[in-house]
């Protein structure tokens, strides 16, 4: 099945990045391709959606060489019943004229590992695609295969869309997202509705605790006007 080939050939890339790189390294003083952090956030909203429950832990790792990115992504709730976990794998490259291109993914704890579509499904392999002028970007999503189980509201994947754009100002940032599948509501007939589902303003800042130390601290009021919601997400970075 492509799916699971390209599942295990994206975590035995990773595997082996993250394993041969320090084999590389000429000089220990130039800055390590490796970075790995953290955000802790006062709940998990993904393009518009509430996920889970309570805040949330959201760990990363990436290696970076110039324009490619190697990483993994997830986010865990900090509620008692431990009611969502994902873990994500992602490659992305990044052009000097402002596209990016990548695949995602995205894998969803409690459905078996392995298994890629039906009702155990517990994978979305998703096509990104970005470009940014300046302050204006704007981003491309396409889910390709289904994924009836796992993911936001458990429901079906395959031929998912979701379009974003964002403008940046000096400080603070407005984004609008529309899509359909995962991201809205369907009809009582059980048809598929594409619609607005993110609309937002973010914005950051650091909180200086020393010349060493600072807390970068960000901020995002989203309205899903397809599902009639609002919410309001505060995180800190580590």
């Amino acid at each position: 099945m492509k799916t699971k080939l390209y599942s295990g050939a994206l975590l035995v890339l990773l595997m082996t990045v993250f394993s041969l790189a320090p084999l590389n390294a000429q000089d220990e003083e130039k800055e390590s391709p490796f970075s790995a952090g953290a955000d802790i956030v006062s709940s998990y909203v993904w393009r518009g959606s509430k996920i889970g429950s309570g805040p949330n832990i959201q760990p990363s790792l990436k290696y970076s060489i110039g324009g490619l990115t190697l990483g993994a992504w997830g986010s865990y709730s900090f509620h008692q019943f431990a009611d969502f976990a994902e873990t994500d794998l992602y490659a992305s490259y990044a052009f000097d004229f402002g596209l990016s291109l990548g695949v995602t993914d995205y894998y969803y704890q409690g459905f078996p590992m392995f298994s890629y579509s039906g009702d155990t499904a517990s994978h979305a392999f998703e096509i990104n695609v970005g470009y940014a002028l300046e302050n204006l970007s704007i981003a491309a999503n396409y889910i390709i295969n289904d994924a009836s189980m796992g993911g936001p509201a458990n429901k079906p994947g395959g031929g998912d869309m979701y379009f974003e754009l964002n403008y940046a100002f000096e400080n603070f940032g407005l984004f609008v997202g529309a899509g359909n599948g995962w991201h809205t509501t369907y009809e009582d007939n059980g048809d598929d509705v594409f619609a607005v589902c993110n609309i937002g303003i973010k914005t950051s800042k650091e909180i200086v605790f020393s010349d060493s130390f600072s807390l970068p601290v960000s901020g995002a009021l989203m309205v899903n006007p397809d599902k009639e919601e609002l919410n309001l997400v505060v995180g800190f970075s580590f």
